[in-house]
């Protein structure tokens, strides 16, 4: 059975994590090759190089992450406890 709570956290942590590494290679790499407008179709209201985007992008990261938790945990042990071997 995999609990609900770390897996949320997990993943709301590795998303924010993964948006924090967009940004910074968003910095450090010429502007064609950086994903600055997928970031702004996948987060709303996100805006590049602002700090309120910044701090947005950030929250909505963790929040899809954790909503991914949220929803993915309940199906597994759900399919676990149904099928599973032991």
């Amino acid at each position: 059975m995999m609990d609900t709570r770390i897996v949320s956290w997990a993943l709301g942590i590795w998303a924010s994590v993964t948006f924090l590494l967009c940004v910074v290679y968003g910095l450090i790499a010429p502007e064609n090759l950086h994903a600055q407008a997928l970031l702004e179709q996948l987060l709303p209201a996100f805006q590049w190089l602002t700090w309120p985007g910044f701090l947005l992008g950030l929250a909505e990261s963790f929040l899809y992450g954790a909503y991914a938790g949220l929803v993915f945990c309940p199906v597994y042990n759900w399919l676990n406890r149904r099928w599973g071997r032991g």
